[in-house]
């Protein structure tokens, strides 16, 4: 980007809220369906139909109010969006205009190793519109989707680039399917974003004129879609051009932006209030209710797990972006007094297994005491490390505790020097060049030794005893 000017970004985020019906009637809200089975005389906006609130739609906007960290005002409206386009089939959109139910909030979250923070400007209930399909000579309307709620999350323009946008997107992303208010699945447009950006000279405080762009159907679409037009509009103004507020749409093939109409001004749409609902005034009981649903937000998650647990961000991470797989470390960590061993045999062991097997954590045949008593059987050094891998398969099989399969198997891992001894001693004579290469300054030919002890004692002799003795023969 070019640094004598600077890009304002601000987002609108629609997402389709997890509710079992429609907005205003019973119809199911499903994705995949056979086109135009999902409809019913409201939400085709047949003449005479009166909408009906979906009061779990109330709920999850308000929640998601609180997840974003939003205020509640105890009264909001609906209002009629009027414009006319083929997906819209009552020619107007139910939507809050100036009384929405949730504003002024904030979305935190972790970009570069520093805590970044986008302002929420309001997160206002709608409805969905249906969707077009265009053929090689003619065109239909799908409504199934028409009706569906649809929250709209629109951001301050407290962005600056495609990266911030991008990083934003995400961490918006994971609070909503955190706290049980959307799938967020993109594959199914259950999100969907436009981008309004302008550019002006840095220092400057007034806003340049801004550009919507819409069409982006995904989130790395909408960092390419700024990567092309914040150094477009860049050019228009060095050759002394003047933008103007208007529509873009991103083409994604072509990987650019293209201009489509003049920016659409509120009065265009002439918003007035929906005659056919009552204004929504929660009361302390019902926000009450609400408020049970608020979860422990991914951010707040991964500083309690690193600071609590002393778990590097990595693993922390890993459990933010799984939150099973984060609620069972937990589980077992309470048995535990070594939280970094469990998050490694859990990372590394358990999710590989779970994986490789195709079964769940609730299929998971041991329990939670198994994975801190193998990591004392490691520590005690009564077992080696490479022993511990074979255990925790023979556990994650049978579902036998450590100590049964150690006791068992006869896995105790052997500490006796003498015998150690030996099996270093033929490790030496039977691999001269690597005695050689030792003796030499060649550190990695111990390693290569040890394993050969460790082969002859079939994985049983303690590897610190084992490395002793070969330091001290060859040395001498």
């Amino acid at each position: 980007m070019d640094y004598e000017y600077e890009a304002v970004i601000g987002l609108e985020t629609h997402v389709q809220l997890k509710t079992k019906s429609k907005m205003w009637c019973g119809c199911v809200n499903q994705f995949g369906a056979l086109p135009n089975t999902n409809v019913c005389p409201v939400c085709l906006g047949m003449p005479g139909v009166l909408p009906v609130a979906n009061e779990e739609a109330l709920r999850l906007t308000v929640l998601t109010g609180f997840l974003l960290n939003c205020s509640v005002p105890n009264y909001a409206k609906f209002d009629r969006k009027n414009y006319f386009y083929p997906d819209a089939p009552k020619n107007y959109q139910i939507t809050q205009y100036d009384k929405p139910s949730t504003m002024n909030g904030y979305v935190e979250f972790e970009m570069e190793g520093r805590i970044e923070k986008v302002r929420i400007t309001r997160a206002h209930l709608e409805e969905d519109v249906g969707k077009n399909f265009h053929f090689e000579r003619n065109s239909g309307v799908d409504f199934n989707r028409a009706g569906v709620p649809l929250l709209e999350i629109v951001s301050e323009p407290d962005i600056r680039n495609s990266d911030m946008a991008y990083t934003y997107l995400n961490a918006l992303k994971d609070i909503l399917i955190y706290g049980g208010v959307s799938d967020c699945d993109m594959e199914k447009g259950m999100v969907r974003c436009d981008v309004n950006v302008s550019v002006r000279p840095k220092g400057q405080k007034e806003l340049g004129a801004k550009i919507e762009i819409k069409n982006m159907n995904s989130f790395s679409g909408v960092r390419r879609a700024l990567d092309y037009e914040i150094p477009r509009q860049i050019e228009e103004l060095k050759r002394g051009n003047k933008l103007r507020q208007e529509t873009r749409r991103w083409d994604d093939e072509g990987g650019i932006t293209e201009s489509m109409r003049s920016k659409e001004m509120a009065h265009d749409y002439r918003y007035f209030p929906e005659p056919d609902l009552m204004p929504f005034v929660p009361d302390e009981k019902w926000l009450a209710e609400v408020k049970l649903r608020i979860v422990e937000l991914p951010l707040a998650r991964k500083q309690r797990f690193t600071r609590k647990y002393q778990l590097p961000s990595s693993d922390a991470q890993t459990f933010i972006d799984d939150v099973p797989l984060g609620d069972y470390f937990e589980r077992v960590t309470a048995e535990s007094n070594n939280p970094k061993a469990v998050a490694n045999w859990v990372i590394n062991n358990l999710r590989a297994k779970l994986t490789e097997s195709g079964t769940t954590l609730r299929e998971v045949k041991f329990n939670t005491k198994a994975i801190p008593e193998l990591i004392s059987l490691v520590d005690s050094g009564k077992i080696s490390t490479r022993i511990a891998q074979d255990v925790f398969a023979d556990m994650f099989a049978t579902g036998d505790s450590p100590g049964q399969i150690v006791e068992k198997k006869g896995l105790v891992q052997l500490s006796d020097t003498g015998s150690i001894e030996k099996f270093c001693d033929e490790a030496i004579a039977a691999n001269p060049r690597s005695v050689e290469d030792y003796k030499a300054g060649k550190v990695a030919a111990l390693n290569f030794l040890k394993g050969q002890v460790m082969k002859l004692s079939k994985g049983k002799a303690n590897p610190n005893i084992v490395g002793e003795i070969l330091e001290r023969k060859l040395k001498s």
